[in-house]
């Protein structure tokens, strides 16, 4: 993950740039339910995480652009009427964690990163980052950072249980270690503020789930780990591996995260199909536009009262254009377009919302 300020002040030019519609759909994955609590160990001995099945290794957050991690990185999900379940599996040779203290930018570590949007909309998420040592940096954002953010860093998820397993020896470089497991159990109610309704999700309900590794290259100075620099004394940037990409180096980009769809059956029971989300391809028209809008307003002061004003891609101008409806008046806008079964709106905040 990116730190603070480069989130806050990442180009807008950039984000439109960099991406090559269409975006493939992002990953999904079928949360079946749990047969009896989880012990929250960080061991996933349970019978129900044996049945549960893991997500594709994570990649580069800029998908294709970039080499595959090195390293394996894996999750699994479950939930009952009281948590939601993760379980991460995450190859490591050098196990290494310094921070201890909660709420410090636990990604200056290595580090494991969950991200989850209930309803949707990109607006009103919760992340929580945590080390080795099960140091956790829990958030609230009610917005992303290109709109101002902010991360509520002194919000703690009440009620969180989470654990590590270490397969090797912390901070010890004369042994090469095997990995390091995680498992994290959050509230329901915790997650009500922004979730589409109070409890746990209904059968077949999707919500935008994400995850990060923050992986960083180590050398070992005076019998010590310390991050590898480079020819000028500077520290080397982490890797960002994540479970689907995001085509751009910005985990705050909701719009782009996985799709995990909740299940009524008990793992084990039976196999449940994932519905791919048949709107995808427009939602991300609709951010294009969004996107190009904040560029139009820095150059002219308002918005483009027009969609061929905007720099769009060939690919959308072809495919959408003509279900799109733009009202613009200064520095406000809604954009409109028929879905599959509603219409869907996004204004000049980025607030994708269903109609």
């Amino acid at each position: 993950m990116l730190s603070l300020l480069f989130c806050l002040f990442f180009g807008q030019v950039a984000l439109v740039a960099q991406l090559n519609y269409p975006i493939p759909h992002p990953e999904g994955y079928v949360c079946y339910k749990a047969n009896s609590p989880i012990l929250i160990d960080g061991k996933m001995d349970e019978s129900d995480w044996s049945q549960a099945v893991w997500t594709a290794d994570f990649v580069d957050i800029e998908g294709s652009k970039k080499p595959v991690p090195y390293q394996k990185t894996r999750v699994k999900m479950l939930w009952d009427s009281n948590y939601f379940y993760f379980a991460a599996e995450l190859e490591e040779p050098h196990l290494w964690a310094t921070l201890t203290q909660r709420d410090t930018v636990i990604f200056y570590d290595k580090d494991m990163e969950i991200f989850i949007d209930p309803d949707g909309d990109s607006h009103g998420y919760y992340e929580l980052e945590m080390n080795a040592l099960n140091t956790v940096w829990d958030l609230l954002l009610p917005k992303p950072y290109r709109e101002g953010g902010p991360a509520i860093d002194h919000w703690d998820i009440n009620g969180l249980q989470s654990a590590v397993a270490l397969f090797g020896t912390l901070n010890d470089p004369t042994d090469t270690d095997e990995k390091w497991t995680v498992e994290v159990a959050i509230p329901w109610n915790v997650l009500e503020e922004y979730a589409p309704h109070n409890g746990p999700p209904n059968n077949g309900e999707q919500w935008r789930v994400s995850y990060s590794r923050v992986h960083y290259d180590l050398d070992i100075v005076d019998g010590k780990y310390q991050k590898r620099k480079d020819p000028s004394g500077q520290p080397l940037p982490e890797y960002n591996w994540t479970w689907s990409p995001q085509w751009v180096i910005n985990m705050h980009r909701p719009e782009t995260w996985g799709y995990v769809q909740f299940a009524e059956e008990a793992v084990g029971s039976g196999a449940v199909d994932f519905k791919k989300d048949l709107d995808f391809d427009l939602k991300m028209a609709l951010y294009e536009v969004y996107f190009a809008q904040k560029i139009y307003l820095e150059s002219h002061g308002s918005f483009a009262p027009r969609l061929l004003d905007l720099p769009l891609s060939e690919y959308n101008l072809a495919h959408f254009l003509k279900v799109m409806d733009l009202e613009a008046i200064s520095t406000k806008f809604i954009l409109s377009a028929q879905g599959c079964t509603t219409i869907l709106q996004i204004d000049e905040q980025g607030v994708l919302q269903h109609k």
